[in-house]
């Protein structure tokens, strides 16, 4: 039997997200790069009396599949603003961002998000942006696990149709807690 290039690629290329588990998806950290970026979204969204923070609710793996999949052209930079940070923390602090206690932590963010360390401020900004989305974004995307970041909003989830009811101001919207890709992504 001959294998024709089209069977091969189909074959190959196609994997069924549902099969995917994190060890098998790509990653573009490190451990230590890893470790870094979990010490700096901890202290964007910590974890209080509403719920689970960034951790909890993988906003770290959301921001480590984009940097190996769709963002993979940002990877040297974002990796290199990782590598500034800790050097920064280094310098001032004596440790690693991800070795400092969480107030040493909100220090060194805050010096750079109010511009005291200008070449970092735009890294910052990017962390943040990419912080939110995997707190608050589609689960089916590697972040807001177990709907963290939906439940912390109030959002009942994506729905393809709702009735008059479901718009009244006057309830509580019933949880749908379904991913826009299914509900096996949580």
């Amino acid at each position: 039997m001959s294998v024709t290039r089209r069977t091969l690629i189909v074959s190959s290329a196609f994997v069924p997200l549902a099969r995917l588990t994190a060890a098998s998806l790509p990653t573009a950290l490190n451990a230590a790069q890893m470790k870094t970026l979990e010490a700096f979204i901890d202290r964007l969204i910590p974890a209080d009396e509403l719920g689970p923070g960034a951790v909890e609710a993988g906003a770290q793996l959301y921001i480590d599949r984009a940097l190996a999949g769709p963002n993979a052209g940002e990877k040297a930079q974002f990796i290199a603003g990782l590598n500034a940070v800790d050097s920064y923390a280094q310098r001032t602090h004596g440790a690693a961002l991800g070795e400092l206690s969480a107030e040493k932590r909100d220090e060194i963010l805050h010096a750079i998000d109010d511009g005291k360390v200008p070449q970092l401020r735009n890294f910052f900004s990017r962390v943040r942006r990419m912080t939110f989305e995997g707190m608050f974004g589609d689960p089916y995307h590697g972040g807001n696990r177990n709907f963290a970041g939906w439940n912390l909003l109030r959002y009942p989830g994506p729905r393809t149709a709702v009735t008059v009811e479901m718009q009244s101001m006057k309830q509580s919207p019933k949880d749908f807690r379904n991913s826009a890709w299914g509900s096996q992504y949580k």
